[in-house]
């Protein structure tokens, strides 16, 4: 069963500071108030009252309203300010009652006229005291709310990001196995990844955008999966209906992650990762900005990967070879920004990216990491 406010109500005996410049005054509050169990402490002016607070709770302040120096008015607001928690009582002269509706307006519990009544005081005090320990029971309900909500949303956090771990690695595991299918060199999903986030990184593309763009080139060959094997794996040249079979794979892999709500970018760069800048490619002969930029960003990266790797009938060329087609393809094959974005990566940094660990290793030690912080 939960707390609620009312059961958190102080059982101490309550303190009261006593404000007036008016020594009499002062004393006849303060005998009053300890004949009636009160703990007081009384004190002559603004600035004093707020020394006396420092260090030491106060539940209650009944204060004058004119005081030499700073008046009643002006240590309401301090104490409105500094110490929230504590009731104020303020006593006023006949005839002021518009600066008494004011200093209601401003925080005050009451105002009485002065001198006050004994039962028009106590009273005052009670309902004072009452509306303290509401408001305070209140406030510690409210933090111990807060720190519930973010307690659970850590958890959560934590959750969410063993979910996403567990669908980065099932994802990696359908590519690797798509890869070994293809016979496709070890690891390629994985390098024109990493070579199409780095040249998104240059063009300025940051997180979301950027995962997304990441999930659409590790899942570009996906809808091979509906490729037959004998077209798939054929060591020569294919004919023209097998070229129809095979040029379907975009629209396939669209069709299987279509639904899939977090892959829905990711699913229209793959439907869009064979077009060319020019409108020459498939399956629906886009051209320019129509292409997803991720998808234009993606061709360079995977003509890179290819030309860059040894195939079973020709060995791979120089990063600088390939560096110089891709330029010479501009504006024609390749949008001539992701081409300007992709020649800004040095030689030195496209090695690099090739020797990185793949994203499986990483994805595992990340997801080790993650259970043991749970």
């Amino acid at each position: 069963m939960s707390e609620s406010p009312l059961d958190a109500a102080s059982t101490e005996t309550p303190t009261i500071l006593i404000v007036d410049d008016d020594a009499s005054v002062r004393d006849v509050i303060s005998v009053l108030l300890k004949e009636e169990g009160y703990a007081c402490t009384c004190v002559e002016s603004a600035e004093g009252a707020l020394s006396a607070l420092t260090g030491a709770e106060t539940h209650l302040v009944i204060s004058d309203m004119k005081m030499p120096g700073k008046d009643g008015m002006w240590l309401l607001d301090q104490l409105r300010r500094n110490h929230p928690d504590t009731a104020v009582i303020m006593l006023t002269g006949y005839g002021d009652t518009e600066n008494a509706v004011e200093c209601l307006r401003r925080g005050a519990t009451d105002y009485l006229l002065k001198p006050p009544r004994v039962t028009d005081l106590i009273r005052s005090i009670e309902r004072a005291l009452a509306k303290r320990r509401i408001e305070v029971a209140r406030h510690k309900y409210q933090r111990r709310l807060e720190r519930r909500v973010k307690e659970k949303t850590a958890e959560l956090s934590v959750a969410l990001r063993n979910v996403e771990g567990a669908y980065r690695t099932t994802l990696l595991a359908l590519v690797a196995a798509l890869d070994a299918r293809e016979h496709e060199t070890s690891d390629h999903s994985q390098r024109v990844v990493r070579y199409t986030v780095a040249t998104a990184q240059k063009l300025g593309i940051q997180e979301p955008e950027l995962d997304d763009i990441a999930r659409g080139a590790l899942l570009h060959d996906i809808g091979k999966i509906g490729v037959p094997d004998a077209i798939l794996l054929k060591p020569g040249k294919l004919t023209p209906d097998e070229w129809v079979e095979m040029r379907k794979h975009p629209q396939v892999g669209y069709d299987i992650l279509k639904s899939i709500p977090f892959l829905n970018v990711p699913a229209e760069i793959v439907l869009s990762h064979q077009e060319r800048f020019d409108g020459g490619g498939y399956p629906r002969g886009l051209k320019n900005e129509a292409i997803h930029i991720g998808a234009r960003i993606f061709a360079i990266a995977d003509t890179l990967d290819a030309m860059t790797c040894d195939r079973p009938y020709r060995k791979g060329t120089t990063y600088a070879a390939a560096r110089e087609e891709i330029k010479r393809c501009s504006g024609t094959q390749f949008d001539p920004r992701c081409v300007d974005a992709f020649l800004s990566l040095s030689e030195d940094d496209l090695k690099e990216l090739r020797r990185q660990r793949n994203f499986a290793e990483q994805a595992a030690e990340e997801t080790g990491e993650q259970r043991k912080s749970v």
